[in-house]
Parts: structure tokens; sequence; C-alpha cells
């Protein structure tokens, strides 16, 4: 049996544990601390964890796993890994960027076309037996997605391909980014105020940190306007929950597509009850070749560091 131990802190596909079996004993999962399921000396062997970005990775997890070399964030993000207390115990900390960018671009545009033509509601109009003829004379008529104005707030992997869909819509597209990018033609909004005013959709997508925690907050929501959309496929964090509520019960706009929560799983009663608001269950990477771009990514980055003492994808300081 290998000296080494891979430890998981999260559910991996079977072919995760096969590509990686020869190398390392593989434990695991704990989505929890795992000091109270790993004896001392098996964590003195463990040398790589594969964990969320968004689960919390600290100086307590480090120093109970004292030759800890690798840890690996299974999607892109990794904002509750502490980088520098990683850094100090020479702990390379590494993510998959741009590896669910596909799926997740599709599932905002999932989200936006429910929202806007509001898919949820006229399905349950059907089911609750409510369509008894032209269903035009009975719901609301509705403006599309051709011609509104899509603001990506976060242009990176993901946001650049919800602005390649959109445009396919007959979009028009704006950006807040931390700075302006050359290789684009969309228009640059350098405040994400700014971005709002203009848009008609705001599709939120940053990296979660403390520069973006709630930063679409009821300033922009009032900005947005009583027909514009909010799309969140980033992290709950992002957006100020309550202020949302609120913006959906008062009609200080009009709908909301969301995958991501911000004390997930758990989701605030008065935003399930709202008929305004499209609600997913953090799926937005959920396809087969979301899974196989991370599993493989994953796989390389703990070969490559292992076998080179380089990965592949170190997440930047």
């Amino acid at each position: 049996m290998p000296a080494d131990i891979l430890l998981l802190m999260v559910n991996l596909p079977p072919a995760f544990r096969e590509r990686l079996s020869a190398r390392f004993e593989i434990l695991g999962p704990f989505p929890r601390h795992p000091s109270e399921a790993l004896s001392p000396e098996q964590a003195g062997r463990v040398t790589a964890v594969v964990t969320f970005g968004s689960q919390v990775s600290d100086a307590t997890l480090f120093d109970a796993l004292p030759n800890l070399k690798l840890l690996c964030c299974w999607g892109t993000g990794f904002e509750r890994v502490d980088l520098a207390a990683a850094k100090a115990r020479g702990i390379t900390a590494t993510h998959n960027p741009g590896a669910n960018a596909t799926a997740v671009a599709d599932h905002a545009m999932a989200l936006m076309l429910a929202s806007i033509r509001r898919v949820v509601p006229t399905d349950r109009y059907i089911r609750t037996g409510q369509w008894q003829g032209n269903a035009v004379t009975r719901l609301p008529v509705v403006r599309g997605l051709t011609g509104r104005r899509v603001g990506i707030y976060g242009l990176g992997a993901i946001g650049e391909k919800v602005a390649k869909r959109a445009a396919a819509f007959e979009m028009e597209i704006g950006y807040c980014n931390r700075r302006k990018r050359d290789d684009v033609a969309y228009a640059y909004f350098p405040t994400l105020l700014e971005l709002a005013t203009w848009a008609d959709v705001l599709v939120v997508g940053p990296r979660a940190d403390a520069v973006t925690h709630h930063s679409v907050n009821a300033t922009i929501f009032r900005a947005l306007g009583p027909d514009g959309h909010v799309i969140n496929i980033a992290r709950g964090s992002i957006i100020d929950e309550a202020a949302l509520i609120e913006a959906l019960q008062n009609n200080v706009i009009a709908g909301a597509g969301l995958d991501v929560f911000e004390h997930e799983p758990q989701v605030p009663e008065a935003l399930r009850q709202l008929e305004n608001a499209v609600l997913t269950p953090h799926t937005g990477a959920g396809t087969q070749e979301a899974r196989e771009a991370m599993l493989e990514m994953t796989v390389a980055n703990i070969e490559g560091f292992f076998d080179t003492g380089k990965a592949l994808a170190p997440i930047p300081e």
C-alpha cells in the first residue's frame, strides 16, 4: 500500500480514486475537519488534500496535517482557503480555472431565460389546471431577451462565455471588471453601479472575496430597476440576500435566477416563496463534461506537483 495518503474532503467520482490509487492511499470523504477521523499516524502521512474552495482550509487544518504539501480545490473558487497560512507552511494550493466555465455559462443562460420568460410560474400555471384557453389572454406579455442589455460583473472565463451566448440572443453586452480588457469589444464600466444603471440583466460572476462581499446590494438593485433581472452563478456571499429578498418582494427588480446562496444549503423561506425567483441548488457545473474536465485538471495538478514539483494550475498569489 502507498505510504502517502490523499485525503478527500469532498465526494469525488470513482474514476478519481482509480486514477490515483497506485500512488496514494485514499481516505475520505471527510466533509468536516478530519482530525477526529484520522489517527496521528494517518495524519502524518497525508501529503495531499482535495477540497472545495467554499470549505475552510486554514491553519487549524494545516496544523493537523503536518506533512501536507498540496491542497487542491475541486473547481475554480478558493475563497475560504487561507493562502497566507498555506504559503507559510510551504503548502502549494491549486484550483481548476476554466474547467467548468462552459457548463456554468450554459446554466447562467438557462436561469436568465427562466427568469425573464417566467418559465417556472407558467409551468405551474399548466400543472395547476389554470390553462383553459389562449394563454396570451390570461398571462402577462413579457419583454424578451433580444435587445436587452446584459451587464456581466466579472468578465473571467465564465463571464466571457456568458457574453458570447448572450450575443447569440442579440443582446447588448457590457461588463465591470477589476480592470478593462483590451481583447474584447464589449462596453466597459469602471464601477458596478454604473454597470447596473446601464443594464437590464446583471450576471454576477466575480471571484468571492472581501472586496466583492455584498457588493450586489440594495443600491445596485435600485439602479437595475423594475424591469431588471439578476443572475448569480458565482457565490452567494456576493449578493446581500436580505436586500435581494426585499427588492423582489417590492418589485424593485423584476426577477432573479440563483444557483448559489449565502448560507448553503440553507435558503431563506422568504426567498423560496417568491414566484419571481428561479432557484437551483448550486448545480451550474453539474454536467458530465464539466465533471470530467475538473477531474482531469485535479489529477494533472496532483501528478504534476509530485512528479515535477510544479502543479498545473496553482492559485495565483
